[in-house]
């Protein structure tokens, strides 16, 4: 028997029954679903709330790992610890309820390399989610006996209670963060992807490590650009196969340090890294007098390849056909835009710098036609000017023809 360390969950700031013959909303009960089962002393109503939420989020995960739920997962839900009797929570997961957070205790058992059984118990406050985290991390250890790196643990942990209901097919989720995560990562210095993924770091160490784990999880998870290599990356780690974040994308090092400062500069909630990837792969050439280049940038979309090489101080001259709408009740616009700026052709070039580094020049208005002076030399991207967390609605695409 091989015990798993508990993961603790810090946010800083009797019989079984069921819902309808359950006692007092200020003494613990039972409340059952087909995946769990709960103690808490949550009112009979914010209890099947929660079991709601549960099983949901449990929906989402299992598909996303593709993997089942083997068993029930047991949890014990505080809204007011002064509710339980003393010794009526384990020692450990009653200071971790104490303290605003949250702890999971499991053990698992294998012969050789295969599990053959393990079972996990959830500790949570009833505040921000943290029933969710714990789940997923229960989920993990009773399915593939661990949960994986700090990093990986944390982050998809903190995806799991984030995620709300399952996307459309074939359309990756969107941000659906607390509204502090948003505030606290906007206005912080960015962590860097070594320190997130390659640190000496713990679990339960701060809600704003959660942050930044989460961050670099949900990019890689919902981004094409990753995500076909991120999910059997989670499985490997989770099973404990010689896998690792450098390994998996040490040849794309340079492409995710620029996706992920720029998602973490961009992002709200609403946003779609799907939406917002970068065009890695289109070959880019100098246009010339005789024959213009032609993109068809589309308007629910980020940053597009015009195909354009643009050298610095440089002029060039350009041409538009077509309109697109800035959310699904707008009127159709060129790419002159509307009165307020939206929908307005921008350009932006990215190039690289001295240390090897994708950089981007600032942004600059272009229109429906016209000249414009290159800000850099390098690859010139396009866009309709809208809200980047709004583009989903967006719709139409313009046709952009650019020659020396």
């Amino acid at each position: 028997m091989a015990g798993i360390a508990p993961c603790l969950y810090a946010q800083g700031n009797g019989k079984r029954k069921n819902v309808t013959n359950a006692r007092s909303s200020t003494l613990p009960a039972d409340y059952r679903s087909k995946n769990f089962l709960i103690h808490t002393d949550l009112s009979p109503t914010e209890a099947k709330d929660l079991l709601d939420r549960l099983e949901k989020m449990l929906v989402i995960i299992s598909t996303y790992w593709g993997s089942p739920n083997r068993k029930v997962i047991e949890c014990y839900v505080v809204k007011d610890i002064a509710n339980w009797p003393p010794g009526s929570l384990h020692p450990v997961g009653a200071q971790s309820v104490a303290n605003g957070g949250g702890v999971t205790m499991g053990r698992a058992s294998y012969r050789g390399k295969q599990l053959i059984a393990a079972t996990a118990i959830v500790y949570a406050t009833a505040d921000r989610g943290t029933p969710q985290h714990e789940a997923v991390h229960a989920y993990c250890t009773q399915n593939f006996g661990r949960n994986g790196p700090v990093w990986y643990s944390e982050g998809m942990a903190e995806m799991g209670h984030n995620w709300k209901a399952l996307p459309k097919k074939g359309q990756p989720i969107a941000v659906d963060c607390p509204e502090y995560v948003v505030r606290y990562i906007k206005n912080s210095a960015p962590q860097s992807l070594n320190t997130i993924v390659n640190a000496r770091s713990m679990t339960g160490d701060s809600w704003q490590n959660y942050s930044w784990r989460w961050a670099l999880c949900h990019l890689l998870a919902t981004n094409p650009n990753y995500s076909a290599r991120f999910r059997p990356l989670g499985l490997g780690l989770l099973m404990k196969k010689p896998v690792s974040f450098n390994k998996t994308y040490g040849a794309m090092a340079r492409e995710i340090s620029f996706e992920y400062l720029f998602f973490l500069k961009h992002f709200d909630r609403g946003y779609r890294c799907d939406l917002c990837q970068w065009d890695w792969k289109t070959k880019f050439r100098k246009p010339n007098s005789v024959r213009p280049l032609s993109s068809k940038i589309e308007a629910n979309q980020g940053w597009q390849a015009s195909r354009v090489l643009v050298e610095k101080g440089k002029e060039y001259q350009f041409s538009t056909l077509g309109e697109w709408k800035t959310d699904s009740e707008a009127e159709p616009t060129t790419a002159k835009g509307t009165d307020g700026g939206k929908g307005v052709l921008m350009g932006v070039v990215l190039f690289v710098n001295e240390a090897d580094e994708y950089m981007l020049s600032e942004a600059f208005e272009l229109g429906e036609s016209g000249r414009f002076e290159a800000p850099a030399s390098g690859k010139l991207f396009l866009r309709g000017q809208d809200v980047w967390h709004e583009l989903a609605d967006n719709s139409g695409k313009v046709v952009v023809k650019i020659t020396e």
